[in-house]
C-alpha cells in the first residue's frame, strides 16, 4: 500500500471515534482490520499501531487543535475534519519522519475526499497554526 493508502485507512478508524463507546474501540479496530484481508501483515501492523498510538495521544493533539482553532469549539468540527487533523497534528508532533509539509498536504488531500468544500482550506490553515506554535 502507498502511505497515502495507509493514512486513509487509518483516518477511517480515527473518524469512528466519536460514534462509538470508550470499550468498544478495540472491536472497531479489529472490524476495520478485517476490512483490510488480503493486505500485508506489515501495512496492516503498521495502521493498527499507529491508529493506536493516535489513541494515546488524543487528548494533547485535541488540546493542540483547540488552541489553534480561533473561535471554533473542537465539538463544533466535522467529524472527517477533526479526524483528519487527529492523524496530521499526530506526525506533526510525534514522528519525525513525516516532514511537516507532508502531513499538511496529505491532511488536504483527504479533505478533497472526505471534509465538504471549505474542510481543506480550513484543515490546512488550523495545521499551519499548529506548526507555527511548535
Amino acid at each position: 500500500m502507498l502511505r497515502s493508502q495507509v493514512r486513509e485507512e487509518i483516518f477511517k478508524i480515527l473518524f469512528r471515534i466519536p460514534f462509538i463507546e470508550e470499550g468498544e474501540l478495540s472491536e472497531q479496530i479489529d472490524f476495520a482490520m478485517e476490512d483490510l484481508e488480503g493486505k500485508s501483515e506489515e501495512n496492516r501492523d503498521y495502521i493498527k499501531n499507529k491508529s493506536m498510538e493516535v489513541l494515546l495521544h488524543i487528548n494533547e493533539i485535541d488540546a493542540r487543535i483547540t488552541d489553534c482553532c480561533e473561535g471554533w469549539n473542537i465539538n463544533r468540527i466535522g467529524k472527517a475534519e477533526l479526524a483528519i487533523m487527529r492523524l496530521a497534528v499526530y506526525e506533526i508532533l510525534f514522528e519525525e519522519d513525516v516532514p511537516e509539509k507532508v502531513a499538511i498536504n496529505e491532511a488536504v488531500e483527504l479533505a478533497k475526499i472526505y471534509g465538504d468544500d471549505n474542510a481543506k482550506g480550513f484543515i490546512n490553515a488550523v495545521l499551519g497554526k499548529v506548526v507555527k506554535s511548535i
